[in-house]
């Protein structure tokens, strides 16, 4: 089956096997390995992408399903603000869990530059992280937001 997308800026027309997940499609068939397969139950969030303005555990959706979709992984994320408060608040430790935390932090930043710590905390809920006891995390989102408001405490 022949499906096409657009994934980080970029169209694809690409020919897959009718069983093949999305995040198989993005790691192997693409070589966008930064998106991470933990579970592969859609309980841990490593495999989180943003498909079509909302963020999805590609291990649970079927790459035909993405059909004439709009992917955004690690990869294509360019909101420098956002990577740089993870890396000066100390929210990257192994780094598993680093791209999935980061695009759901991207997705709640585009429709809320003041997020409280509530909103913070409920947007990264279905992301996993076994390092950082998730406050450096939610730092590191508030700092993000900050820096888009122009470093303004809203």
């Amino acid at each position: 089956m022949k499906i096409e997308l657009n994934v980080n800026g970029k169209d694809y027309s690409i020919e897959i096997e009718e069983h093949l997940r999305l995040i198989d499609l993005l790691r192997d068939k693409l070589n966008l390995t930064g998106t991470k397969e933990g579970c592969g139950e859609g309980e841990c969030g490593a495999c989180t992408v943003i498909m079509d303005g909302r963020i999805v555990n590609s291990c649970l959706v079927m790459a035909f399903q993405a059909h004439k979709s709009k992917i955004i992984t690690i990869e294509g994320v360019e909101d420098e603000d956002i990577k740089n408060a993870f890396i000066e608040e100390g929210a990257v430790q192994c780094g598993f869990c680093t791209p999935g935390m980061i695009l759901a932090a991207k997705s709640l930043l585009d429709k809320n530059e003041n997020p409280s710590e509530q909103d913070i905390r409920e947007a990264i809920s279905g992301n996993l992280c076994r390092c950082t006891g998730y406050n450096k995390i939610v730092s590191a989102i508030k700092k993000a937001a900050e820096i888009k408001r122009g470093g303004r405490n809203v």
